[in-house]
Parts: structure tokens; C-alpha cells; sequence
């Protein structure tokens, strides 16, 4: 089928969902190195190949499970999903962003804790979904350190081991992961909303004002997992953590599990894209065993 194919069956689906078919003009637009990207009308539509509509499917039930937190940051609605002509979609109201006004940044920050607070009685979620293209597995589980050992750090290492990661990092990872316990003393997370891939690209502001936040990697976890990420590539300004810290006051230990938070994410871009990372995530995984003893 041809291109046209599948925006004439966007548009039909987009028809039965809103009661009107949408604009006819396709507008590439910058999407993020995963999908294509397009504005179509007054919506945003992302394509991917056919085998990622599941990709597709995670990412608008993330979208719908931060939706309901009504004093939280604004989320993109979900309008349609499936599959046209050989490629994989998912529409989305198409949002204006802009600057942040002032004491923008505060607000984001409360709205994040708000977000927190919203709260599971597992970590984990009802379904797998991805960290980037990456599988990020959420089993239900009621012990955190059990949890992120196996099924974040253990998982970012044996697709590590497969990618010809170093031997250096694969040991010291393991031997942190045997340990993970002698980081959370005096600490017990709660299965906190969370982003899961909170960082600059995917965090902005709409047109009035208000806080927005798109492209999740959601599952329950430890709230200072969203923030450890907002740090780790260039972070937010500082009125945002301030924020934060006085509608949720922060543990006194994060600033060294922020560093245990941040390894899952240099773990998984040297599984996407190799290079500088590896170097990266095992002096963080030196960092950690050091602190351990």
C-alpha cells in the first residue's frame, strides 16, 4: 500500500473516534529518534514499523494511567491506535507548546509530587512496556530492592552481557546487585506513578502555562527514580527540585541512590547505542560498591 493508504486510514479512524475526520495536510514534525513524527490537523501522530503497534499500546495506556491524577502534570489524550497499511500509530490531540511563565518550573515540580503520590500496592504494573526501544519487563512485586535488582539492573546487565558489554562491568554489576540492600537503609519506597523516562525531551509547558509531560516508560516504583533521570542530562532549574522537596521532602540518601537510579539509564543507552557508556555506568557501578564496602 502506498503512503497515502495509511493517513486515509488514520483519518478513518480518527473519524470514528472524534465524530469528524481531522484536517487532510501531513506536517513532518520532530518526533524523537524512535517513531516518525507528524502533525495531522489538530492531532499528533506517531509511526513506527507494524511489529512496534505494542510498543504503541503500552505507551497509550501510560498515557491514560498519568491522565487521571488531576492535579498533576498535564498528559497528552489519547485518541486512536492500531495498524494502516503495514505501519504501527498512535494519534494524540496535537498540544501548543511554549516558554514556561513564571514560576513555571515551581509548578512543575508540585505537580510531579502530586503525581507521586498516587500510589499501588506493587511495583511493578499490569503490563511489560519499553525504556527508549528497549523491553522493560514490570512484574508485580512487593519488595523494591528485589524488584529493581532483578528486574532493572539484572535485566539492563544480561542484555549488556549479550552486547558485548566488558567483563570488568558485568562482575562489578552482579556483585552490586547481590548487595542493592545496604543502599535502602533506614529508607522503605512506596510504589509511587511514575514516568519512568523523565528527562528534558520529554517534559515541557502548554500555551497556558501549565506542565506537560509525554513519552512514559510508566510502572510503580521508587518516586526518587523520575527524579534521579531529570538530573542526569542536563537537569531541570533548581525551582523545580525546590518545589518538589517542600511538597514531598526528599530522604536524606538520595543523593547516592540517585547515582543507583541514573545506572539503569547509562546501562540501557549503552545497550542502544554502545559507545562512552559502558565507561559510564561502571564507574557508577564503583561509585555504589564503594560506598557499600
Amino acid at each position: 500500500m502506498s503512503h497515502s493508504d495509511v493517513w486515509a486510514d488514520i483519518a478513518e479512524t480518527i473519524a470514528a473516534a472524534r465524530g469528524a475526520a481531522p484536517a487532510t495536510a501531513v506536517q513532518r514534525v520532530g518526533g524523537g529518534d524512535i517513531n516518525d513524527a507528524y502533525r495531522f490537523g489538530d492531532y499528533f501522530v506517531k509511526l513506527n514499523t507494524a511489529d512496534r503497534a505494542e510498543m504503541f499500546a503500552a505507551e497509550a495506556e501510560g498515557l491514560a494511567e498519568m491522565a487521571w491524577v488531576g492535579d498533576g502534570p498535564r498528559v497528552p489524550r489519547v485518541i486512536a491506535r492500531g495498524v494502516a497499511a503495514g505501519r504501527s500509530y498512535l494519534v494524540m490531540d496535537w498540544l501548543d507548546l511554549a516558554a514556561p511563565r513564571e514560576g513555571g518550573w515551581a509548578l512543575f515540580g508540585r505537580a510531579l509530587a502530586a503525581m507521586h503520590r498516587c500510589r499501588a500496592d506493587t511495583f511493578g504494573w499490569h503490563r511489560d512496556n519499553t525504556i527508549g526501544t528497549t523491553p522493560q519487563p514490570n512484574p508485580r512485586e512487593t519488595d523494591w530492592v528485589v524488584f529493581f535488582a532483578r528486574w532493572r539492573l539484572g535485566h539492563q546487565l544480561e542484555l549488556a552481557a549479550g552486547n558485548g558489554a566488558p567483563r570488568g562491568l558485568l562482575r562489578d554489576g552482579e556483585r552490586l546487585c547481590d548487595d542493592l540492600s545496604g543502599l535502602f537503609t533506614g529508607y522503605t519506597p512506596v510504589p509511587s506513578l511514575l514516568h519512568g523516562d523523565l528527562w528534558g525531551g520529554n517534559a515541557a509547558f502548554d500555551a497556558d502555562g501549565r506542565p506537560v509531560i509525554y513519552d512514559p516508560a510508566v510502572h510503580y516504583g521508587d518516586r526518587e527514580c523520575d527524579l534521579a533521570l531529570s538530573e542526569l542530562f542536563g537537569a531541570f532549574p533548581r525551582a523545580f527540585y525546590a518545589a518538589y522537596d517542600e511538597a514531598w521532602p526528599l530522604d536524606a540518601g538520595y543523593p547516592l541512590r540517585r547515582t543507583l537510579y541514573q545506572l539503569y539509564h547509562l546501562l540501557n543507552h549503552f545497550n542502544l547505542f554502545g559507545g562512552p557508556y559502558a565507561g559510564s555506568a561502571h564507574s557508577a557501578v564503583q561509585r555504589l560498591l564503594a560506598e557499600l564496602g
